[in-house]
């Protein structure tokens, strides 16, 4: 919590929260409000990484937060339910798919368009992994409804790589706003 408020204090606009909120793999409302409280919910961003695997009970797939280089699985299982309840102490979300992230092959086209249904109307969100083209871009946008932009990584020029230009990006969102 210390260390959220010296950012602050140093000029970070918000701050992005991951496994501070899992003490042991397990999660923590009372660290999560508490930093709320502490730093304002308006500046709090909720990176939550995830791992797609079946739930054997009911045979659907699910998604388990992920943390120690998503090798970790967590006690949260992502839902409407629980984003509405973790919406109550941050201002925005950014969802990362470690199943695909890094790997340029495309997005996982279901846990965007779950974003789409479980993040409360006008709380932002993000989702990374996988993303490589500008027909992903068009994907999520899609998928979600509208209501979860993507970000590229490994693919965008700027990181050296091939699946498209931030120039591109930055033309597709002008157009898209």
């Amino acid at each position: 919590m210390d260390n959220a408020k010296q950012w602050l204090d140093m000029g970070a606009g918000q701050v992005i929260v991951t496994s501070y909120i899992f003490p042991d793999g397990k999660y923590s409302e009372h660290r999560l409000r508490e930093l709320s409280q502490s730093i304002g919910k308006d500046r709090l961003v909720m990176d939550l990484s995830c791992r797609q695997r079946l739930n054997t009970s009911t045979n659907e797939t699910e998604w388990v937060v992920a943390m120690n280089k998503w090798q970790t699985l967590t006690d949260m299982t992502l839902n409407a339910n629980v984003m509405h309840q973790l919406s109550l102490y941050c201002a925005e979300f950014l969802i990362h798919a470690a199943d695909v992230e890094g790997l340029c092959q495309g997005i996982d086209a279901s846990l965007v368009q779950a974003l789409g249904q479980w993040v409360p109307q006008g709380v932002p969100c993000t989702y990374a992994g996988g993303g490589r083209t500008l027909a992903d871009l068009q994907l999520v946008d899609a998928l979600s409804q509208g209501r979860v932009d993507l970000t590229i990584g490994s693919a965008l020029d700027i990181f050296g790589g091939r699946g498209v230009t931030l120039d591109e990006c930055v033309a597709w969102n002008a157009q898209h706003s």
